[in-house]
């Protein structure tokens, strides 16, 4: 069995690389709704960062709502900043609506961030 922490790959092929992985969040963290004043990551809308080989990432992700007005531009911009994380070369985001985002994904930094406390 593969240490969760060390670099090695699991069954469906995803390489666990945390160090990586941290580096791949960060960036995500700096993108941020245009309607929320909160980073996409703490919201909940990423629901998997899969590091498919040394080089490719995939990474799940939602929306707050299908209907979300900026549903073409949010996921682009997850892609082209994931590409600027060093030893990054190919990003594939997955846009997917199951299941659906509601405010209990959110972190708790996030929640209290917003007042929902």
């Amino acid at each position: 069995m593969t240490d969760p922490q060390k670099p090695g790959k699991t069954r469906d092929g995803v390489i666990r690389d945390q160090e990586k992985r941290d580096e791949i969040i960060k960036a995500l963290k700096e993108i941020y709704d245009p309607e929320i004043p909160v980073n996409l990551y703490d919201l909940g809308l990423i629901y998997e960062v899969n590091i498919l080989d040394d080089k490719r990432v995939q990474i799940v992700m939602t929306l707050t709502t299908p209907s979300c007005p900026v549903a073409e531009m949010i996921p682009g911009q997850v892609e082209n900043r994931v590409r600027f994380v060093d030893g990054v070369d190919d990003v594939e985001v997955k846009l997917v609506w199951d299941p659906p985002w509601n405010q209990d994904m959110m972190t708790e930094e996030a929640k209290l961030e917003l007042g929902f406390f």
